[in-house]
């Protein structure tokens, strides 16, 4: 009974991790200047199995990558990642936003 417990207990915890979760990392990234920079980054986070999607905002510094269910990238690696393409990470956070969403307000700023 004491395992089984443990069981439903540990499962639980599992999938409260999981929701709680952010699908969407937005960043500030400085150094975007034109549409061969955007391309760019898009195919470089495009190209790591945690990427489902990416937007880039030239206008407004906002790179957001939406991640594939379960999967997660550290911000290290964000940082590096872009860093070695030449542009500088400013800010990272991880957003309940859906990519649209990021998308959407990034319309409405303009």
């Amino acid at each position: 009974m004491k395992n089984t417990m443990k069981a439903l207990v540990f499962a639980a915890a599992l999938l409260a991790a999981g929701v709680a979760q952010a699908k969407t990392i937005k960043m500030e990234v400085h150094g975007l200047v034109c549409a061969f920079c955007a391309q760019g980054i898009e195919k470089k986070l495009k190209s790591m199995a945690p990427t489902q999607a990416v937007f880039v905002s030239l206008e407004h510094k906002v790179v957001a990558v939406s991640l594939k269910d379960g999967q997660d990238i550290d911000d290290a690696t964000l940082v590096s990642q872009l860093k070695d393409a030449g542009y500088d990470v400013r800010a990272i956070a991880r957003v309940d936003d859906s990519l649209e969403q990021i998308r959407a307000e990034a319309k409405a700023k303009r």
